[in-house]
């Protein structure tokens, strides 16, 4: 048991735990995936548990990979039958199995959010609720909300009080309708489905009960209910799970997690063993320190403290700048300083982390006058970019020919005659007949409303589809795809765009070398005898499956050549050797409204762990005195989060541009500016204090009333609502509402007379 010998006690511990409930509490950087893949190991080759019996789950392509590959390197080959993947991965593993359980076909499309919001859009329009009032993307995420706390559109449509909640209870129910008229399924459909699946035919969870004697589970802190619920079915008799994750690093509270999953884990497993791993194998000690004095201010922790088996290293360097420009400046000029003073340093190396995107525009320009190659994490997506778009959305017809929004979307792309009103005609067509658009396309010299010239050109178009679909059976998603763009001629259209043109046809044809090396690697998998494909899937369903599912953190390419730039939540699961975390300000990070929810609040300090625990051996903390956000130009306080941290890890540097303004300024007496001293006042004080640093003075913020999320209020124009969101600080402070008559409404809070409703 060679592969026991380099595991410290605790990990051991946790290894060589077999039966019954185990809750890991795995620090940053404490070797966690090492803990599940070698438990995986031991299992089969000490305990002789057979490996389909196994089912390993967490939540990136990532992730899923790197322990899928460790497994094989451990027992020497892939071993058949074991189940290693996302929980979206699985969830539409289930349902290509069992989908005539709950009335689709195997050959469901996925639809991403961009496309669920489209549909939410068109049946907001069929029923004449107003896109202007009611944001589709708004209504499509309180429907995402609903469905993974498991709430039918009946049990919402039961507790909607105000007009939002009334147009989400009406929007509800269509939506799901349209999916399944469509043989659809959204992203949460993956995670919801299985669990009515499972609660719905006791007989299939009892078969998969029987199949799944151990269960082990990665990032358990980031479960929502749906996810809590699916493992709790499947692990409930036999108790056989092995949960890892970090209670301090739970930071999706926004999309769903529950971070009561894993604080709670003992009361809903009794039994439960819980082992903590404490020793980084990541940070240097000061790093490490930071992070422990950070979330020590946490309340909701299960609590363990960070232990480095580094040494001390480099002090942390705080740094002041003027303004988000001078900042961005500031950290290309320090990358660029370490790249010529740091022997073997690479652009790779570093990482700067930001809480909203919209701080990278600042620091890409910076990067851009620098010369400084970069990459965006969560930027311009490859598979959103329009040209693979519309490539794909040929792909999801073939393969689902009732996918309406894939059909609206290349109909007349290239344009072959199909206009606006033809195609408007054609879906009233449909509409009557109870027809799918593809079916009217086929028929629709039929349809009066057409010209003979678009009537022919969509029955030609309907011909395509189909010659394709029976292509699609028998040729691999490679050649498909090389046939379909010479057959519409893509590429032709696509190179009367100019130099963007170029462009867009190597991107294209880097869409078609990766179903190559799909299909290359699907053939491995048949070879090796993956029972686990699902039977009835066709290549180009799970090639499908596969670009849907691809998550941000998947898009980082950790050998390009670049500097790498991402939000803090993109960073989730990554290391490098140099962090920059910026725009580390009251108001920006934390943001504003987390002051107003104890529970927001601790969420962001947990966001601020994350990426500190993100840095190996360097790490930067950067804030500016003022920001522009809009057409505003705001005065800025250190953010809260960095108080915990002693001076003694730190070196505190200003931007040589605030340098001159504190010596040019340093004599002037009080009036529209001031200088205090570090940290000084209450950190909820909107008026702002800084470290040497140049503050306007808002006197007068105090006079705004202080408003919580959620609160009823009353407009004297627009009447009673409920704010939604809260963003900005003091006089800057706004707000969105929804009122109950006018829909939604952005106002600035010290202009509106608001009045709270008691």
């Amino acid at each position: 048991m060679g592969y026991l010998d380099d595991l410290n006690p605790e990990q051991r511990e946790a290894v060589e735990h077999v039966h019954g409930p185990l809750l890991v509490l795995a620090g940053a950087g404490s070797g966690k995936t090492r803990v599940l893949t070698v438990r995986i190991a031991h299992l089969v080759l000490e305990h002789g548990v057979d490996p389909a019996s196994l089912l390993a789950v967490t939540f990136t392509n990532k992730a899923a990979g790197e322990m899928r590959e460790r497994v094989r390197r451990l027992l020497g080959a892939e071993p058949a039958g074991i189940w290693i993947g996302t929980f979206h991965s699985m969830g539409a593993r289930l349902l290509r199995r069992h989908a005539a359980y709950l009335g689709w076909s195997s050959n469901f499309s996925i639809f991403d959010a961009e496309q669920a919001v489209r549909e939410v859009k068109r049946v907001m329009e069929r029923r004449n609720i107003s896109v202007k009032h009611w944001h589709p993307r708004a209504v499509h995420a309180a429907i995402s909300s609903a469905k993974n706390q498991l709430i039918s559109p009946e049990e919402y449509a039961a507790t909607a009080r105000d007009a939002f909640s009334r147009v989400v209870a009406a929007v509800y129910p269509e939506y799901e309708a349209a999916l399944k008229e469509q043989n659809a399924v959204d992203f949460d459909d993956l995670l919801v489905k299985p669990v009515e699946l499972f609660l719905a035919h006791d007989a299939l969870l009892q078969q998969y009960r029987a199949r799944f004697h151990f269960i082990l589970v990665d990032e358990y802190q980031d479960t929502n209910h749906a996810q809590y619920r699916f493992l709790e079915l499947l692990a409930r008799e036999h108790g056989n799970i092995m949960a890892v994750g970090d209670d301090d690093q739970s930071i999706y509270g926004w999309r769903g997690a529950d971070i009561r999953n894993i604080l709670d884990f003992e009361k809903d497993f009794p039994d439960a063993r819980i082992i903590r791993l404490e020793r980084n194998y990541r940070s240097t000690g000061r790093i490490l320190e930071a992070a422990n004095r950070v979330i020590a201010q946490n309340v909701r922790r299960k609590g363990k403290t960070l232990r480095p088996m580094a040494g001390p290293g480099e002090r942390i360097t705080r740094v002041e700048a003027l303004d988000e420009q001078d900042e961005a400046e500031w950290i290309a000029s320090e990358i660029e300083s370490r790249l010529v003073e740091d022997t073997g340093r690479s652009l790779r190396d570093f990482v700067v982390l930001y809480r909203t995107n919209a701080q990278s525009r600042a620091l890409e320009e910076a990067f851009r006058r620098h010369d400084l190659p970069y990459q965006i994490v969560g930027g311009t997506r490859f598979y959103e970019r329009r040209e693979i778009m519309d490539v794909l959305a040929y792909l999801r017809l073939i393969a689902n020919p009732r996918d309406a929004g894939a059909f609206e979307r290349v109909v007349n792309y290239p344009r072959r005659g199909i206009g606006d009103l033809t195609k408007t005609r054609l879906m009233q067509w449909a509409a009557e007949r109870g027809l799918t658009p593809l079916e009217a396309a086929a028929r629709a010299r039929e349809c009066e409303a057409l010209s003979s010239t678009g009537a022919g050109a969509l029955v030609k178009f309907a011909d395509l589809i189909t010659r394709f679909r029976e292509l699609a059976a028998r040729t691999p998603v490679g050649e498909l795809l090389e046939l379909l763009v010479g057959e519409i001629g893509l590429l032709t259209a696509l190179g009367e765009e100019g130099p963007e043109g170029a462009e867009r046809i190597e991107n294209v044809r880097e869409l078609i070398a990766g179903a190559h090396e799909f299909d290359a690697g699907l053939d491995l998998a048949r070879l090796a005898g993956d029972d686990d494909l699902p039977p009835d899937a066709s290549p180009l369903d799970l090639f499908l499956q596969k670009v849907t599912l691809i998550t941000d953190v998947d898009r980082h390419d950790p050998e390009a050549r670049a500097v790498t730039l991402m939000t803090l939540h993109n960073a989730k699961g990554l290391e490098f050797p140099v962090v920059f975390i910026s725009g580390l300000e009251d108001g920006l990070f934390p943001l504003a409204r987390a002051y107003d929810e104890p529970d927001e609040l601790e969420e962001e300090r947990r966001l601020f762990y994350v990426g500190i625990t993100r840095a190996k051996e360097k790490l930067y903390l950067t804030y500016a005195r003022t920001r522009r956000r809009g057409a505003e130009l705001l005065s800025c306080t250190p953010s809260s989060f960095l108080q915990p941290i002693p001076e003694d890890l730190l070196e505190v540097r200003l931007t040589p541009r605030a340098e001159r303004v504190r010596r040019a300024r340093s004599g002037y007496g009080r009036g529209e500016t001031r200088w205090a001293p570090s940290w000084g006042g209450d950190s909820d004080d909107d008026s702002g204090s800084w470290d040497g640093g140049l503050v306007l003075d808002y006197s007068d913020a105090q006079d705004v009333p202080r408003f919580i999320k959620g609160e009823r209020v009353r407009h004297p124009q627009f009447g009673s609502g409920t704010i939604r969101e809260l963003t900005g600080f003091g006089r800057d402070l706004k707000a969105v509402i929804d009122f109950d008559d006018v829909g939604r409404k952005k106002v600035i809070v010290r202009y509106a007379n608001l009045q709270k409703e008691l």
